[in-house]
């Protein structure tokens, strides 16, 4: 089976922990290394790649900031030194990319952002525009807010699933360790680097061990985790040191890594989520003209729907017919019914005098539109 190589993804979404991030004994972020990070992120970008950033260091840095004692924080102590470190972190990230002319643009998600489908949909979209932007989203669990119930706790899983939000095509998860051993490497010089993973199977499940960082709240079981939700969404994933300068650049070179293989891509991934998963909240009835653009691979747009039928909310999937009754496909709705049945006919340019709010052009984008036989 054929490794893939850094230069084979078009968007890729970059993991950074708060050990690496941040120099937990002198207190402040490690500059030289995020600066040799930056440069990598903006020699990817200068190749017209997509590139979004989850980052961790939000609490560290705020302990930093605040001067908090070493050791477990209860958590209104956590929440209270994550407000002080988002700004740092905030700063810091704009900073490094903007020696590269590169604008950076904060997203803070809780479990809920990604779980829940209209809340779902609103941050994909978020991120979308930065990347049309041509900024660079950098991404962190809003630890201000969420509590133990309902946190991901790690970055790792909340890496994996950005990717997917995004229909990103590589997921880099940045470690203390340069890949997954068959044994923990610190025990020994018989521990063997598993360079590539096929699919992730109990025995690979079975090598992932535990966290050793202080700063950090995933380990390798996590990793494996980030790896099933990446792959199972059509997303390669890769794991590689972060305890190097150009950490990138070095997977660019072959330097040592593990990477996890995706049987799919992720507009495949998730067109096959959409097709067979969810349940139809109601149907769009379009015209001729809107079922050639179609078939064109173009999206559906208000002007060609004819009838809206069903009470579904924005994010529901419905089923799309043509003039005949026959089903065309099945999409994801970018508007409730009500809405749908106003600007229904017309003109994308005529959604926010309808609506009295900008809209969305389209009523189906087609990444979220699949179609069955012609």
């Amino acid at each position: 089976m054929k490794t893939p190589r850094l230069a084979d993804f078009r968007r890729i979404v970059v993991k950074v922990g708060s050990s690496l991030l941040v120099d937990a004994a002198a207190g402040r972020v490690n500059e030289t290394w995020l600066a040799s990070l930056a440069d990598d992120i903006a020699r990817l970008h200068g190749e017209k790649r997509d590139i979004l950033v989850v980052s961790s260091g939000a609490i560290a840095l705020g302990r930093a900031v605040l001067k908090l004692p070493r050791g477990p924080l209860k958590l209104e102590d956590s929440q209270a030194a994550a407000a002080v470190g988002q700004i740092a972190l905030a700063r810091t990230w704009a900073e490094a990319l903007g020696r590269h002319n590169i604008s950076a643009g904060q997203i803070l998600v809780t479990l809920g952002d990604t779980e829940e489908r209209r809340r779902y949909l609103n941050a994909r979209s978020t991120i979308a525009k930065l990347l049309e932007w041509r900024s660079v989203p950098v991404i962190n669990e809003n630890d201000t807010v969420a509590t133990n119930e309902i946190r991901y706790g790690d970055n790792d899983r909340l890496a994996a699933r950005v990717a997917t939000m995004a229909s990103a095509d590589l997921l880099v998860l940045l470690s203390d360790v340069d890949g997954l051993y068959d044994a923990p490497p610190q025990d020994g010089a018989s521990a063997r680097l598993i360079p590539l993973v096929v699919r992730i199977t109990p025995e690979i499940e079975a090598m992932a061990g535990a966290s050793g960082s202080e700063l950090s709240r995933g380990g390798m079981t996590t990793k494996i985790e980030a790896g099933k939700i990446a792959t199972t969404g059509g997303i390669h994933m890769v794991i590689a040191s972060g305890r190097i300068e150009h950490p990138l650049h070095a997977i660019a070179g072959k330097g040592r890594c593990t990477w996890f293989l995706t049987p799919a891509n992720p507009v495949t991934a998730r067109k096959k989520w959409i097709a067979g998963s969810l349940e139809p909240k109601g149907t769009l009835t379009i015209d001729a003209g809107a079922v050639a653009a179609l078939r064109r691979g173009n999206s559906l747009l208000p002007v060609g729907v004819v009838r809206v039928e069903g009470g579904f909310a924005r994010g529901d999937a419905v089923i799309v017919r043509g003039p005949d009754g026959h089903e065309i496909g099945r999409g994801l709705v970018a508007y409730d019914a009500e809405d749908a049945e106003k600007i229904r006919g017309k003109s994308s340019g005529d959604v926010m005098l309808v609506l009295g709010i900008g809209g969305r052009a389209e009523m189906v984008h087609r990444d979220d539109l699949v179609l069955g036989q012609a």
